[in-house]
């Protein structure tokens, strides 16, 4: 079970504070597609429109791909059943879904004081990435809460194998944002090297983008 873990502080009620603490608010009030967003049977929604104005902001931080960055291109390996839009169940997809977002956001945060990026985009993307972790964590509460075991197997298409199944592709998605990682540190953080983890982060919330649809289905 997931759980926030975050406490609740006095607000200062300078204006200047005020002003910081109200932008991520009016900047997720934006980017949510209504309040009804809110509801887990809606969270297709929320993670589509999430992803979409993600990938919107990767696009706009660079104009084109340098040149000279080509040869320094590699493989990160996106698993396979992401790619072929083929994840073994709901519960999955949800899983994967939080997994990309937790290391995306890690990637981001590194990124802060590295990377070239437009701060600004950079900010953005880290409100949304972190908001649909916190929805996803009480999507999961709720499942649980709810849960009656074998009824809850069925309607997710998961028996023993099936989650099994889940756990390695979870490994793999995991695997794949570590490679990134290592490549940044292999590359001492370059201007090239940033600019390659940025498509290819593009590349990978593309793949999430279409995902969503799967999650409406199912």
């Amino acid at each position: 079970m997931f759980s926030l873990g975050r406490k609740k502080k006095k607000m200062n009620t300078k204006p200047d504070v005020i002003q910081k603490c109200l932008w991520p608010a009016c900047l997720v009030g934006l980017f949510i597609p209504g309040a009804l967003s809110l509801h887990c049977n809606l969270l297709h929604l929320h993670l589509r429109e999430v992803t979409w104005q993600n990938l919107r902001l990767l696009n706009s931080m660079s104009n084109s791909f340098p040149v000279e960055c080509l040869r320094e291109s590699r493989a990160f390996e996106l698993p396979q059943d992401i790619q072929s839009h083929t994840p073994p169940g709901k519960r999955y997809l949800k899983e994967a879904f939080y997994e990309m977002s937790t290391q995306a956001f890690n990637i981001f945060r590194e990124s802060t004081t590295k990377s070239t990026w437009k701060k600004k985009n950079l900010k953005q993307i880290q409100i949304r990435l972190d908001w649909q972790m916190h929805h996803l964590e009480k999507c999961f509460e709720e499942e649980e809460k709810g849960k009656e075991d074998s009824k809850q197997r069925e309607e997710d298409g998961m028996d023993f194998s099936g989650a099994m199944v889940s756990q390695v592709s979870s490994l793999e998605l995991r695997r794949y944002f570590y490679r990134m990682y290592n490549f940044l540190k292999d590359k001492k953080y370059s201007p090239c090297a940033w600019e390659i983890i940025r498509v290819e982060l593009r590349r990978c919330f593309y793949y999430f983008y279409k995902l969503t649809l799967l999650l409406r289905k199912k």
